[in-house]
């Protein structure tokens, strides 16, 4: 696909990713329409948590030929789920989940109309691999990857192109310190913004449906759907690690 002259609509453009797609896209001439939560030159300032916001923005998306959705705003929580508060919580599954279905309601009738378009969800690999202490972040991206498959599935005859996207861990400030110590201790692997804004990138060019980022997560996520047993083993010295850091144990 040609980006020269798309209308490219990306949540999540003040995040590590976020900027380094918006970059990418502006190269390829897209007219890139960027939200984020912060005042910033040339940035629609949207709290997509809010649902008055989305409703707003929704309306104004409605109006618009979309040509390209990208859903890559998210909200991460690291710790134990009783200790989550339902404001969080609900906040997690607006921005995750909730969010990314309105607008692509609001994108979808007029994509239609020209028999074509893209829906873009980026999600992470922890929606197909569930982690420990990551159970609520888990269920969100657990259910926009459901949506895009089925997504996808609803509209594969009618011109919109659905791809899902998961990231494995990100080196961005969208991470706690809690977070960048897990992934030291757990030897996980940690991808660059810029590594991960190319992988992106280049799914949406090639229409790509899905992409696990990573060759032993994408191994375990279908080692996970055979046998999840084997897995809850797996993780178990990745649970301790975390349960240690979040109780402020030395390692």
């Amino acid at each position: 696909m040609q980006l020269k002259g798309k209308k490219v609509v990306l949540t999540g453009a003040q995040g590590g990713i976020g900027r380094c797609l918006s970059a990418l896209l502006k190269n390829a001439d897209a007219d890139v329409i960027a939200i984020g939560r912060q005042a910033e030159i040339d940035v629609v300032q949207v709290d997509l948590a809010d649902n008055q916001c989305v409703e707003t923005l929704c309306t104004d998306l409605a109006n618009q030929d979309v040509d390209i959705l990208i859903n890559l705003a998210g909200l991460m929580y690291f710790g134990d789920v009783t200790e989550l508060s339902g404001k969080a919580l609900d906040n997690m599954m607006a921005v995750n989940l909730t969010t990314p279905i309105k607008l692509t309601q609001a994108v979808i009738p007029r994509m239609l109309v020209h028999q074509r378009g893209q829906i873009v969800n980026v999600g992470s690999i922890f929606g197909s691999l569930p982690f420990p202490y990551f159970s609520a972040y888990s269920s969100s991206k657990a259910g926009l990857k459901g949506f895009s498959d089925a997504l996808r599935r609803e509209y594969y005859s009618r011109g919109i192109k659905v791809t899902h996207i998961s990231p494995r861990g990100v080196d961005t400030p969208f991470n706690t310190p809690a977070i960048d110590l897990f992934n030291k201790q757990a030897r996980s692997n940690i991808d660059s913004s810029e590594k991960v804004a190319e992988i992106i990138m280049n799914a949406i060019v090639n229409e790509k449906k899905t992409v696990n980022i990573g060759f032993s997560e994408n191994m375990f996520v279908h080692i996970n759907s055979l046998l999840p047993s084997f897995i809850d083993k797996a993780l178990v010295s990745k649970q301790t690690i975390a349960s240690q850091i979040l109780a402020g144990d030395p390692l």
